[in-house]
């Protein structure tokens, strides 16, 4: 059997790892790339497809694993820095790839970083969730020591506006920069397992605090913690790993060291129109995602200068494909009967929705993390009941069965179909060299189209 590119590519990655570990950092001033990491599957099959023969690229999330709140292993940042090229997202639901940035910039100079959202920042949707903010504390009388956090959300105080929130172990959302001699000023509203928003203040129960997580504190930042809300003073040009903390009779019950939050102290706060917690799943859109491959295009030349015209030919070719997958979802919404369907997974196709004009009801938000009550249970068989939906859709990276089993027992729906949110890929696909135009064409076209009712 004649072996794909992409099965070629899977089975050099060992030794790519290897000649990278062994060469790359000792001749930091050659000009030839020979490859490099991709922060996860859709931007590892454009690099790819751009890179073709020229370079060749690894995945840095396994197979049957999305990106979106991937954990590396411990040697991942080793062979990212000992390749020549790094494609990524830097947003804050792939914190690790932050980390990882700012050591590359400082020490690894022969690194080719390339941030694919570069450019699409007046695209970005802002994020769709529901926040606590305007919720009156509990009474407390438990111990405090008790308390298990599933809700931890940050809001500027002058302001009110929602900054981030922290779900299991990782932060959505994150701080925004902070310039020198100025501040910033944090307040949160915390949840417990209960349903309680706990009382935070000097004369409550609980008292916020913040720490510096890499020794920074009063030197590129001061943190002056007041109970209810803590201050950021900008003191000089750097960036800061931040840990929250709960604290209960001088004692932390709870913080977020698991993903330390990052503060940028700058010169000068640029003003933007950019929502400060905006929904990364940029990759679902066609129409946004050919101005990605254009980046990733223009970033391997800067690493390869020599294989221009090779990029260029691929990135091209590559386009076609990609207004051929926009053509044909514009064809498939126009013949649809009804405009909406139900997806038992997480939120990850705001900007499908916006481009098409559709609606893909959710039972929970972006995060994949997200619990699913009853009541969310409800609410979508109720939609399913309204619309007469024959097909629930479900994401193969996203176990909601649950969802799926009761909707199909209390509903007439009796089909589902696969929705690939396009951030992994599963072994079965990746044996049939299936890439980013391949899990849209044989995957969720079909499948949006039996699900909308468009067959």
């Amino acid at each position: 059997m004649e072996r794909t590119r992409r099965s070629v590519l899977q089975a050099g990655a060992g030794a790519l790892a290897f000649g990278t570990l062994a060469g790359c950092l000792s001749d930091p001033a050659s000009s030839e790339a020979d490859g490099g990491y991709a922060s996860f599957f859709a931007l590892w099959d454009m690099a790819s497809e751009i890179g073709g023969d020229e370079l060749e690229f690894e995945n840095a999330v396994p197979t049957g694993e999305m990106g979106h709140g991937y954990e590396p292993s411990s040697d991942l940042q080793r062979n990212i820095a000992d390749s020549d090229v790094f494609v990524y997202f830097e947003t804050d639901e792939f914190g690790w790839v932050e980390e990882y940035v700012v050591d590359f910039e400082r020490d690894y100079d022969h690194l080719t970083l390339i941030d694919a959202m570069d450019g699409l920042e007046d695209a970005f949707l802002e994020m769709d969730s529901d926040t606590a903010a305007d919720q009156e504390p509990d009474d407390f009388d438990d111990d405090p020591e008790s308390i298990s956090v599933v809700g931890f959300e940050l809001f500027e105080r002058r302001s009110g506006e929602e900054l981030a929130w922290w779900h299991n172990d990782h932060w959505h959302g994150g701080l925004p920069d902070v310039a020198v001699d100025e501040t910033l000023e944090v307040e949160a509203v915390v949840e417990d397992s209960e349903g309680r928003i706990l009382p935070i203040g000097s004369n409550e129960s609980f008292q916020l605090e913040a720490t510096t997580a890499d020794d920074s504190e009063g030197e590129t930042v001061e943190i002056d913690s007041q109970g209810d809300h803590v201050i950021f003073s900008g003191l000089e040009e750097n960036t800061s790993r931040v840990v929250f903390e709960l604290v209960a009779d001088g004692e932390v019950v709870f913080d977020t060291s698991n993903d330390n939050a990052r503060l940028e102290v700058v010169d000068e706060v640029e003003e933007s129109d950019v929502p400060e917690m905006y929904d990364p799943h940029v990759w679902v859109d066609p129409v946004l995602v050919r101005d990605i491959v254009g980046t990733i295009r223009d970033g391997l030349i800067e690493a390869d200068p020599d294989n221009e015209d090779v990029y260029e030919e691929n990135a091209a070719a590559y386009i076609e494909r990609i207004d051929d997958i926009h053509d044909q979802l514009q064809d498939l919404f126009a013949e649809t009967d009804r405009d909406i369907a139900v997806l038992a997974g997480h939120d990850a196709f705001q900007y499908l929705e916006v481009r098409y004009d559709i609606e893909l009801h959710t039972p929970v938000g972006i995060s994949p993390d997200d619990d699913v009550s009853p009541n969310d249970i409800s609410d979508t068989i109720e939609i399913i009941e309204e619309n007469d939906i024959d097909t629930i859709l479900y994401d193969p990276f996203d176990d909601m069965s649950n969802v799926v089993n009761e909707a199909l027992e209390e509903t007439d729906a009796d089909e589902t179909a696969p929705l690939s949110p396009l951030e992994g890929t599963t072994e079965e696909w990746e044996d049939d060299g299936y890439g980013w135009v391949e899990q849209m064409e044989e995957v969720n076209i079909p499948a949006l189209r039996a699900a909308f009712g468009a067959e």
